[in-house]
């Protein structure tokens, strides 16, 4: 199987993290990969902040998923965080972002998400994006300017070992076509 493709089909949203650690240097890494994912306009509209003091992790992990965001507060045992900051578009992708009336900051921040993730799995350490937290306290923590969204979060860490089931994914013909939509 192609390298990549296996990498692909190995990533998984991990909810059981066993609470180690992640080597600061595999976090830089897979940073490194969302920093290099295309955007629209060459834009680059992120800023990422790795958490992995210890303190500072659970601090975060506290308030960001309490409350009505409890059900992902399985984060908490993540070894450590890479938190998306919204940066502005440069002009060029600002303009066709209103012909278009698509939000390309979204669009690049799941590229660069994906980068993240992938790098990680090929390191051994598994992940969740996450989407539902406390954005107005995690911006508080880690000191976010209010002008600033924070759209995601990824949890990065080494998941409970145990075997790994088959997603369960729609037929290839239900997905994809050739040359016109089916």
């Amino acid at each position: 199987m192609d390298p990549l493709i296996n990498s692909i089909t190995n990533r998984r949203s991990v909810r059981e993290f066993n609470g180690d650690p992640v080597e600061r240097h595999k976090l830089l890494l897979c940073a490194e990969a969302g920093r290099i994912a295309p955007s629209a306009c060459n834009s680059q509209p992120w800023k990422f902040v790795i958490v992995d003091d210890p303190a500072k992790k659970s601090s975060l992990a506290r308030v960001a998923f309490a409350g009505a965001y409890g059900m992902n507060s399985f984060a908490a045992r993540a070894g450590a965080f890479i938190v998306i900051v919204s940066e502005p578009l440069k002009m060029a992708a600002s303009i066709g972002q209103l012909f278009r009336g698509t939000d390309f900051r979204l669009m690049d921040t799941g590229i660069a998400c994906a980068h993240i993730t992938l790098q990680a799995t090929e390191l051994g350490i598994d992940s969740c994006i996450l989407g539902w937290f406390d954005e107005k306290k995690t911006k508080k923590i880690l000191h976010i300017p209010p002008t600033r969204n924070v759209p995601l979060m990824i949890a990065l860490g080494y998941g409970v070992t145990g075997p790994r089931g088959e997603r369960s994914l729609k037929p290839r013909e239900d997905t994809m076509s050739l040359n016109t939509y089916k």
